[in-house]
């Protein structure tokens, strides 16, 4: 624990390190209103926080930067504060919601880039995932003389669209048949429940949907807004090109995500995240619930200076509102 002087000269430090990018001296430290000492004072109690791990000077003669250790202590005190968006944000994000409509997917790559906008970090978006919720209905769409479309609406919302292709001619008939069973087959159970072996050679254009929505099942589609704006705050190449891969990387963004959450955090930062190329980096992450169950999550990707006040208030907002729009369908 930080005595109260050597917390808000940390504080201080930190929001300074954010805003400017460059490492802070004592004598900007001792200008903050929030800070009632000396410059001398400032230095000694810096030297202090050094030691103890919060900051580090990356050359003799400069001012010091936060470590991981010391965004974590300035990130645990705001979230005590439960920081807001400013009015403007807020309306923002209210007009955003308002006035959202069309297909789920839609929805939620806006909302990407509506975070995207709102924190100037990556933002992403994981859909719900079809293995939890049960199918309310299927439709086979007959497309052409091999390729029909499975088109099933989920329980939680989610319309899973998928393209089958069969060797055996179909005709409108064939695929209306198929349409039957199929419902017969999948309605009132999970995509994880289906048994894609069940029908056999017999029938393939029912056994291709099958297989088409439980692979579906495992699957929780990701959309990411904003890449370049993580990328444009580092200068290096190689890391600018490696955090980039990292959010091409759907599994491995999902994967990030719930690693954070099942640790009971709401924020990771630099290599708490667990993973190495997002050293520099911080994830600000929150679930989102569809009709009371929890469905999918959001988070903003940025350097380890991100604004963490602003986005923590953003994503807690907006996970909420995506929430509340996605359950009134």
């Amino acid at each position: 624990m930080l005595d109260d002087r050597k917390a808000a000269i940390l504080s201080a430090v930190v929001r300074e390190y954010i805003e400017t990018a460059q490492p802070v001296g004592s004598g900007r430290i001792a200008d903050s209103p929030t800070v009632a000492v000396s410059s001398a004072t400032v230095r000694n109690e810096m030297a202090a926080l050094e030691e103890l791990g919060y900051l580090v000077q990356p050359h003799t003669s400069a001012g010091r930067i936060p470590t991981d250790q010391g965004y974590r202590f300035f990130v645990d005190r705001i979230r005590r504060l439960e920081p807001a968006l400013v009015p403007q944000d807020r309306g923002r994000v209210k007009d955003f919601f308002e006035t959202a409509s069309g297909e789920m997917e839609s929805t939620l790559a806006r909302t990407s880039e509506l975070l995207t906008s709102l924190t100037d970090c990556a933002a992403v978006v994981v859909g719900p995932s079809g293995s939890a919720a049960t199918v309310r209905s299927t439709q086979l769409v007959d497309l052409s003389t091999h390729i029909a479309m499975v088109v099933a609406v989920m329980s939680n919302g989610v319309i899973e669209k998928r393209t089958v292709e069969v060797a055996t001619e179909l005709t409108p008939a064939i695929v209306a048949d198929a349409g039957r069973r199929l419902a017969e087959a999948v309605d009132g159970k999970t995509l994880a429940e289906l048994e894609v072996d069940m029908v056999g050679e017999a029938d393939p254009l029912l056994t291709a949907a099958l297989a088409a929505l439980s692979a579906a099942g495992r699957e929780a589609e990701v959309f990411v807004g904003g890449a370049s704006r993580v990328a444009s705050a580092f200068e290096a190449v190689e890391q600018i090109r490696d955090i980039l891969t990292i959010l091409e990387q759907q599994i491995v963004v999902v994967s990030l995500i719930s690693d954070v959450l099942e640790r009971g955090q709401r924020v990771a930062i630099g290599e708490e995240t667990g993973v190495e190329p997002l050293a520099e980096c911080s994830l600000v992450v929150a679930p989102y619930a569809i009709e009371g169950e929890p469905a999918g999550t959001i988070g903003v990707l940025g350097p380890t200076r991100m604004n963490y006040s602003q986005a923590l208030a953003a994503v807690a907002v907006v996970s909420r509102r995506l929430g509340n729009v996605l359950s009134e369908g």
